[in-house]
């Protein structure tokens, strides 16, 4: 074996060795917590596509991303998912999709990370930092965490909708994505 075929052979292992992880759906979850009239309410999302690339070797070369489908909120009732989708709260014909993109993934002790990064909802992105606990199961990587925002800097509930009375202006997003190669 020649040094380019062996060179060539290390540059096909270490592409293989830094592949994304692969999100198992059935074992991952993203829902959203708030109060309405003081009493907290839990909305899931359905639908979301993550992209997780993880070596713990080199846990600050990391990178993810999250793209959740805004028509898939399931608050346990019909009636408030088709409003959950109106242009007062996600306009979702207009804005489909809610985003996070990793700037910065540091280690913060052990099975903790930090994330930083790009938040985008309705269309409006803001800086975002949350803690990540990191564990394995079996063959995967578990990432959870949770986020709390204040959902009228996101615009979500405009008009008569911004009276926290009714509805808390706190939220905490909360997250379990399960991934392995």
């Amino acid at each position: 074996m020649n040094r380019y075929t062996l060179l060539g052979a290390l540059v096909v292992a270490a592409s293989a060795l830094a592949a994304p992880l692969k999100t198992d759906p059935a074992k991952s979850q993203v829902s959203a917590t708030f109060k309405e009239q003081g009493v907290p309410v839990e909305a899931r999302f359905k639908r979301f596509a993550a992209s997780i690339d993880y070596d713990a070797a080199k846990p600050e070369a990391a990178k993810a991303s999250i793209d959740i489908e805004i028509a898939s909120i399931d608050v346990g009732e019909a009636e408030i998912n088709k409003e959950a989708q109106k242009p007062e709260w996600f306009n979702a014909a207009k804005y489909p999709k809610a985003s996070f993109v990793s700037s910065a993934i540091k280690p913060a002790g052990a099975g903790k990370l930090q994330v930083s990064g790009k938040l985008s909802i309705k269309g409006l992105v803001q800086d975002v930092s949350f803690p990540l606990t990191l564990k394995t199961e079996g063959n995967n990587q578990v990432f959870e965490g949770s986020l709390p925002i204040k959902r009228l800097a996101f615009n979500v509930g405009e008009g008569a909708w911004k009276d926290t009375s009714m509805v808390a202006d706190e939220v905490v997003i909360k997250f379990r994505l399960t991934a392995g190669k």
